[in-house]
């Protein structure tokens, strides 16, 4: 069980909601008061003192190397703004999760995310690739040694993830077979469930990634800033490839190529 033991009322409030949305089981007590018996983890913010000893029978071995009788309990220490943080390595604790912080990224336009702490699940998301990055580096801010591991499909938006990581330890994984069957009422969940998978593969360790774009690529960039925009616009190819090196987002693109005017000096030459 996790036992919430904090005086910080801001971060008391923001764990009790996080643990209630997940549907774990929790209860509550006041700093340096005795805990219930069969409590697994404690969370309390840095002011709180230490936990008290279970008032339940000593568990004759923690499974850590501990001597006889002590007791098997470990105190999360968080602040308010670290609370869905402290509660994603709670509920590690208690499923017997724990391990290195392991980041699973199927690339595509709305990157899947998938945040594994051991072999358990704590976070998922799918964003613009234009937030995908922050929303990495947030994810493993606190964490010790993390590892970022992203698939090697969709070349172009991949690559700019890879060389936009440069502060943290990445794999490029082999994403083949990843994507599982979606059956009825899955739609929409194949990019997060195919980055669970990459978590789970090795990869080769790389800290850049270069890719020239092909006719083929340049033209579906093309393409999609012509259904992005609402004149009808279409960027040229010196701007599809700043937006295929990740210099540029398409509406980024589109913006420049509408204040140069038709006909611009950077159009000209590219043409």
């Amino acid at each position: 069980m996790i036992v919430v033991a904090t005086d910080d009322f801001e971060l008391y409030h923001d764990v009790v909601d996080e643990l209630r949305e997940r549907g774990v089981a929790f209860t509550t007590r006041e700093p340096g008061a005795e805990l219930p018996e069969r409590t697994r983890v404690v969370i309390r913010s840095p002011e709180d003192g230490a936990v008290a000893e279970s008032d339940g029978p000593p568990v004759t071995d923690s499974g850590d190397g501990d001597p006889p009788g002590a007791k098997s309990v470990d105190t999360v220490v968080a602040t308010a703004e670290e609370a869905r943080r402290a509660v994603e390595e709670a509920v590690s604790i208690l499923r017997g999760g724990g391990g290195r912080t392991v980041v699973g990224v199927d690339p595509g336009t709305r990157p899947g995310i998938a945040v594994l702490t051991g072999e358990t699940v704590v976070a998922a998301f799918q964003v613009p690739l234009a937030d995908a990055v922050e929303t990495i580096r947030g994810e493993v801010a606190d964490a010790p040694d993390p590892l970022v591991r992203v698939g090697d499909g969709a070349r172009l938006q991949g690559s700019q993830l890879v060389n936009d990581l440069d502060d943290v330890t990445v794999e490029l994984v082999d994403e083949t077979g990843t994507t599982p069957y979606l059956g009825t009422g899955a739609r929409g969940m194949g990019d997060v469930l195919a980055a669970v998978n990459i978590a789970r593969l090795s990869g080769e360790t790389t800290s850049s990634r270069e890719i020239d774009p092909t006719p083929g690529e340049l033209q579906r960039i093309k393409d999609r800033s012509r259904e992005a925009s609402s004149d009808g616009r279409t960027i040229d190819e010196g701007l599809a490839r700043r937006v295929a090196a990740g210099e540029l987002t398409v509406e980024e693109a589109l913006t420049t190529h509408r204040e140069r005017g038709d006909g611009g000096p950077e159009e000209s030459r590219d043409r």
